[in-house]
């Protein structure tokens, strides 16, 4: 039974959704990063907020770690990089406080253009300063949204209906997509220019790190308003402040900021400032929906391994997971198979799919075909770190689909460059489930991909099938399985034989027979 630890507060239902699915949880909150390396390595999961660190420490101290859940949508506190080089899938719930973040943003705009806070504030002091807080109407105003996504869009519809003009930028926006939600696609030097009010929603990267820095502040128009319900670090502060003093911003309001908690900021006390301590997802449905989602998407991977709302592997439902594994583990033998025999100075790398295959999302593929491939290189690869460690170490990687149906009506395709040059292998599915060796370098052959093999290329001539037998025979080594293959009658042959024990010494007495070109223990 799979174990999960939830590290952070969170929404009951959570712990329940888990132990429904019959994954085993504990929930211990609170603990310092000591005690959490301590604890992490009995875990299959680690369901976390914003309050638990996940460092390169704590990963590497999760020796059965396999995900990450985050309820909620930023991810700053878990180090991906190291989660995805230790093959631990993060997932995040991009959608469960959407509409809350939404709104908070769409709150403060209304109490940046009134004034509201320092109003009521005046108002509960006795002073009745009617003439003092004069706002401004946010009807027929432009909005400059920064980032088009799921929040974003929602601040554009919500800003529509108030008979706003939105302009957008955001460089995953299509034109399409820009037209049906009835906002302007613009660059960011016309949006600074142009709008009345600016919001953020946009995630922290390197390209948005300070995307509104003292250079960009400059840009946009005097008396501009801006909202941050997204990010800390999008904004420089300093820079904020300054343009707040000289009167260029008429006022900002930030939900969130670089350093939280964030109990002292020279922003604090800025006339025209409005604070709050990251409340965009504090509603009860948002915590309620993010706590549902994650234990859902952890209790689906874990239980079924379909793959939702993942930052660092492709996407699988648990609906396509029963479909997809087949084929994760013919492309896993198949690059397993591939990395046992020409895994010197690979460059380059194309996975080709046909037939029912084609239809099928190829990103879970690929991976298991580099899982496969690069476990020559370490024993802890998975389909999740496997694209991580062959980027890092330069393989051109290219996938190919094909809507034709050849010989069989599926079939997984695997070539690679090499110094001596292009080697494939390929495979399909019998009765939809079985995988099948069909090809290996050019040569017709059927084999199933288990256990110990031996791989032998020789010299098509009578007697040898005798020898090797024998050979083998004499070292105590017996054959289960035989598959043989060749280009044309006298020419080259391949064999592959399954084999009972490991090959070991009697590997250099089968070198030795007369006609052999290639000899290869390999394991599945």
């Amino acid at each position: 039974m799979p174990k999960v630890l939830i590290s952070d507060q969170m929404d009951p239902r959570a712990a329940q959704i888990f132990r429904e699915r019959g994954v085993e949880v504990d929930e211990i909150t609170g603990k310092t990063k000591d005690e959490l390396i301590a604890m992490i390595g009995g875990y299959d999961g680690l369901a976390i907020r914003s309050s638990t660190k996940v460092t390169k420490e704590v990963i590497a101290a999760a020796t059965n770690l396999k995900v990450v859940g985050r309820a909620g949508i930023g991810v700053d506190n878990v180090d991906i990089p190291s989660a995805s080089a230790a093959g631990v899938v993060v997932m995040n719930t991009p959608f469960g406080n959407s509409i809350t973040t939404a709104e908070h943003a769409i709150a403060l705009m209304f109490a940046l253009a009134r004034d509201l806070p320092e109003a009521d504030k005046s108002t509960q002091a006795g002073k009745w300063e009617k003439n003092r807080f004069m706002g401004v109407e946010v009807t027929g105003k432009t909005l400059g949204l920064i980032g088009a996504g799921n929040i974003g869009s929602i601040v554009a519809d919500r800003a529509l209906g108030l008979r706003m003009k939105v302009v957008a930028f955001d460089p995953f926006l299509t034109p399409e997509r820009a037209v049906e939600l009835g906002v302007e696609k613009v660059t960011l030097e016309e949006l600074l220019a142009r709008a009345d009010f600016i919001t953020l929603h946009t995630p922290l990267t390197d390209s948005t790190r300070n995307i509104l820095s003292a250079e960009n502040i400059a840009r946009t128009k005097p008396g501009v308003r801006i909202v941050n319900c997204a990010r800390g670090g999008l904004i420089d502060e300093a820079a904020l402040k300054e343009a707040l003093d000289s009167g260029h911003v008429a006022g900002a309001a930030l939900d969130v900021f670089v350093n939280e908690p964030a109990k002292d900021s020279p922003l604090f006390g800025t006339p025209g400032f409005i604070s709050t301590p990251h409340l965009g997802a504090s509603t009860n449905e948002a915590q309620v929906n993010v706590a549902i989602q994650v234990a859902e998407q952890m209790a689906d991977y874990l239980m079924t391994g379909g793959i939702t709302n993942a930052l660092n592997v492709p996407s699988l439902s648990a609906e396509d997971a029963p479909k997809v594994r087949p084929y994760l583990a013919l492309a896993e033998k198949l690059g397993s198979l591939m990395g046992q025999l020409a895994h010197d100075n690979l460059t380059k790398i194309a996975i080709e799919v046909e037939g029912a295959a084609a239809e099928l999302n190829i990103k879970p593929i690929t991976g298991a075909v580099l899982a496969g491939l690069m476990r020559v290189y370490s024993d802890t690869v998975n389909m999740v770190n496997a694209p991580f460690l062959a980027r890092e170490r330069g393989l051109d990687i290219r996938e190919v689909r094909h809507d034709r149906e050849g010989d069989y009506h599926t079939l997984i395709r695997v070539s690679v460059q090499t110094s001596q040059g292009e080697r494939s292998v390929a495979g399909t599915l019998f009765a939809n489930s079985q995988p099948r060796l069909v090809e290996i370098f050019g040569v017709k052959v059927e084999a199933d991909l288990a256990g110990q093999m031996l791989y032998v290329v020789n010299e098509d001539a009578p007697g040898f099938i005798g020898r090797l037998g024998t050979t083998l025979g004499e070292a105590g080594v017996n054959i289960g399985t035989f598959h043989l293959g060749r280009r044309a009658a006298g020419g080259e042959a391949v064999l592959l034989l399954s084999v009972d024990q490991p090959v070991g010494p009697a590997l250099d007495k089968v070198k030795a027979l007369p006609g052999v070109k290639v000899v290869k223990a390999l394991a599945f």
